[in-house]
């Protein structure tokens, strides 16, 4: 089922994290954070959502580092349900696709709660301070690429949000497929 994002609340700052990343290392929000702005975004390796635009997702984050933004992405799916998503299948996939950002793992999903985190993908854009100033869509694609040539929504925003320290007033959310919560004990 397709799940789309909330609004932006504007200036919200993140609970922190400490996670491991496939690259072996564990990651925090502030080893993450980049001086112009930060970009955390919850993937998966199956959701076709992400599949569809994953070559995009490459793209503006290596563009989007170029200019000072750090970026992460993090993983909070129930691989028990899902092992597509396991943290040895994310290392493979962040492999394979040369991922130019830590790939995090949050298996006891208490990052993605505390966030809000909805869907995948679901991307969190934040200022030089870590206030939420982005919380749209990568562009107008959907369970397939919008045609070549399609603004990349993401990308102007975080620019933005670097030159100015402010995200865009008008936001479209971002839609995908759910998080897949882990059943209750």
């Amino acid at each position: 089922m397709a799940v789309e994002t909330p609004v932006c609340e504007f200036g919200w700052r993140p609970p922190h994290f400490t996670l491991p990343g496939t690259d072996g290392q564990r990651h925090t929000l502030g080893s993450i954070a980049g001086e112009r702005g930060t970009l955390a975004m919850f993937i998966c390796n199956h959701c076709p959502y992400v599949l569809a635009v994953l070559d995009r997702i490459l793209r503006d984050a290596r563009d989007l580092q170029a200019m000072g933004i750090g970026v992460a992405a993090i993983c909070s799916n129930d691989a028990g349900a899902y092992p597509a998503d396991s943290f040895p299948k994310m290392q493979e996939m962040a492999a394979r696709h040369g991922f130019p950002f830590p790939y995090l793992h949050d298996a006891g999903q208490s990052v993605a709660r505390s966030w809000g985190a909805a869907c995948t993908p679901d991307f969190f854009g934040f200022d030089a301070g870590l206030g939420l100033q982005y919380r749209g869509r990568l562009d107008a694609s959907r369970k397939e690429a919008a045609p070549v040539g399609t603004r990349r929504d993401l990308y102007e925003a975080m620019r933005q949000v670097a030159e100015t320290g402010h995200g865009p007033e008008a936001q479209i959310p971002s839609m995908g497929c759910s998080i897949k919560w882990r059943e209750p004990a």
